[in-house]
């Protein structure tokens, strides 16, 4: 090429004829090609039934367009949560089919398109898609419940959605979209469960049960607010984990099977204020027993299985309150937001996958060895 440029330089018409070859090889370099945002298609993740539940399968389908109230995101991280496992492997309701179904409910983005009467969003704008579409304040109804993500068309693991602008929100500024992706659902459940439910005050004593996204969200946020959280594990190296995030007390509850007792020794006697309880059947005796007079329980999970019975007698002699929490609005996700916001917190993530690794992130949520978030980069 320098031999070239010699070459055709020498007089005023060469001149001319190298500036021209050369604006040709300019505008060749610079002509657009099909890219994620301008292609006709786009990579989604669907459900395929497979021998036991479903296996994912990457296909190529059309990009939706934005209708009149639509927005569309271009996905650029999701993450995964236990009910997500849960439909891969069908351990809900077995007549109930998610086939062809868009996994994950957990996702962020960037606005790309929006439909000509949408007034809360515009193109640029940093989003999160809310976990129940339809559930934008106040108590939920039938309709808004049966509006959540995941394993339907509202399903994140997508290279781009299409969700109507009243099912998403802005994003805080301090975060990536791998931290934002993390919101939706194990942050908003634990934020429900402490400051809406639970009234949380500081000073409180707050028991958190294992070390995956609902409880690390609640140890950040109880600490943020100025309470004692006090969490359980089987490892060790986790415990101190979490004592680097603010962990009042610690228990191992594969060495110390009784932990109830040292959680509440830990209180000082008084017991804890406020419970998370993911566990379901094997911890909700144990956690009542750690609750304190006038205390709260919510009651979240049911990672050891669900349909215990509440002890209502034991709510009852120490004016106990429990309530059951299923993530929640738009309202609350706007809400936690804010105190994210203001407390310039970051979601812990474990690990970050690729986009065709979505397997290799199920199988590793299934290992249970990961310490607050799993997330897929798109």
């Amino acid at each position: 090429m320098h031999r070239l440029t010699q070459r055709i330089s020498k007089g005023p018409i060469q001149r001319i004829g190298a500036a021209v070859f050369f604006g040709l090889i300019a505008l060749q370099a610079a002509a657009p090609t099909a890219s994620a945002d301008t292609a006709a298609t786009m990579r989604q993740f669907q459900f395929e039934p497979a021998s036991k539940g479903y296996r994912l399968a990457l296909r190529d389908v059309p990009r939706p367009e934005a209708g009149a109230t639509d927005v569309l995101v271009r996905v650029k991280a999701v993450s995964l949560n236990r009910r997500d496992l849960n439909i891969l492997q069908r351990d809900y309701d077995p007549e109930y089919t998610v086939a062809g179904g868009i996994p994950l409910s957990d996702g962020a983005g960037e606005v790309v398109a929006v439909g000509r009467d949408v007034t809360r969003f515009r193109v640029g704008d940093r989003v999160a898609g809310i976990f129940f579409e339809q559930w934008i304040e106040g108590p939920p109804s039938a309709e808004a419940l049966a509006s959540d993500r995941g394993g339907n068309p509202g399903g994140m693991l997508s290279e781009f959605i299409v969700s109507h602008e009243d099912g998403l929100v802005t994003i805080p500024e301090h975060l990536s979209y791998e931290e934002a992706a993390t919101l939706p659902c194990a942050a908003l459940t634990a934020w429900v469960g402490l400051f809406k439910r639970g009234n949380l005050q500081p000073g409180q004593f707050v028991l958190l049960e294992g070390t995956g996204g609902v409880s690390v969200f609640g140890l950040v946020f109880a600490a943020a607010a100025g309470a004692k959280p006090i969490i359980t594990s089987s490892s060790d190296e986790k415990l101190q984990r979490a004592r680097e995030l603010g962990a009042f007390g610690t228990v191992n509850y594969r060495s110390n099977p009784e932990w109830q007792k040292e959680v509440r020794a830990l209180s000082g006697g008084h017991g804890v204020d406020q419970v998370l309880d993911v566990g379901g059947r094997d911890t909700l005796g144990k956690s009542l027993e750690a609750l304190a007079h006038g205390g709260h329980v919510a009651l979240i999970g049911g990672l050891s299985g669900y349909g215990s019975d509440l002890p209502t007698d034991a709510l009852m002699w120490i004016n106990a309150t429990a309530s059951g929490v299923y993530v929640g609005s738009r309202e609350d996700f706007e809400a936690m937001n804010a105190f994210i916001s203001e407390h310039r917190i970051r979601p812990v993530i474990d690990r970050v996958f690729e986009f065709e690794e979505a397997q290799q992130a199920f199988d590793y949520l299934a290992g249970g060895g990961f310490f607050g978030k799993i997330v897929i980069r798109l």
